[in-house]
């Protein structure tokens, strides 16, 4: 009996369609070109009194970046640990705690001018702009930048570094005139009722699965699968993951696993 292409091509698109809208990951997140993009700030569906979604995640640990739970208020094992690094009192303590600490990222969902047929996505920046659309938002001669009626455009103006191995830098810069989000009743729909949800785009591990991935990294030879004999292994992983390490890592490490 041959196969049901038919049958299966139809699977294939309820699933996909379950699975973040139909969107892939890679396609909800924008990421500007170089050059000038003109982008909209819309409300965002699931918190409506504020688009601005504050997370913090891992970059440094082990092979994939793992999204912090402290960002839902949630307890993080490699957090706990950097805090104790920090207040040890030793300055490579400290260096390490801050390269192992989560990093923040704002997102904000936003419509692309010229793409606004492919609905919301999500931008993704730092504090620097945080805080200057926050300003400009504040600002009573600005105000709500949101509001799907009398909002503001934003220019996202990316740079390309001017030698190899350098990073792009961006800069923003909010329209003066108020106008429409959109005059399109399709695209209207897809702002209001078919915003993807940003929290399922990530995975958050569990607190056990984090600490798992903290001792890997710190001792990345696997000799010891003991937390109370790690002392030894964590300062020489520490030495290769992070090139800082004291007896007050080891300290740190073994009073965090085993209280």
């Amino acid at each position: 009996m041959a196969l049901n292409l038919d049958a299966i091509k139809a699977k294939l698109q309820e699933l996909q369609s379950s699975n973040n809208g139909g969107k892939r990951n890679s396609d909800v997140f924008w990421r500007p070109p170089v050059g000038k993009s003109q982008i909209r700030i819309v409300p965002y569906a699931f918190d409506k009194e504020n688009p601005f979604q504050e997370l913090y995640f891992h970059y440094e640990i082990g092979k994939r970046t793992m999204i912090s739970p402290s960002s839902f208020g949630r307890p993080d094992p490699i957090l706990e640990f950097s805090e104790k690094l920090k207040k040890s009192g030793d300055k490579d303590d400290w260096k390490l705690g801050r390269k192992v600490e989560p990093k923040f990222r704002c997102y904000v969902p936003i419509i692309v001018r010229g793409q606004e047929a492919e609905g919301v996505k999500f931008y993704a920046f730092g504090k620097k702009i945080y805080q200057e659309l926050l300003g400009v938002i504040a600002d009573p001669d600005y105000g709500d930048i949101t509001d799907l009626t009398n909002g503001r455009d934003i220019t996202v103006e990316c740079t390309a570094p001017e030698k190899d191995g350098g990073y792009n830098s961006y800069a923003i810069r909010v329209k003066p005139n108020t106008s429409p989000a959109t005059d399109d009743k399709v695209i209207a729909d897809k702002i209001l009722n078919n915003q993807p949800e940003l929290t399922k785009m990530f995975t958050e591990l569990s607190y056990d699965e984090m600490t798992e991935a903290l001792k890997n990294w710190l001792n990345p030879d696997g000799d010891t699968d003991d937390a109370s004999t790690a002392s030894t292994t964590t300062i020489t992983g520490a030495k290769t993951a992070a090139g800082n390490t004291t007896d007050d890592i080891s300290q740190a490490f073994g009073d965090l696993f085993n209280s």
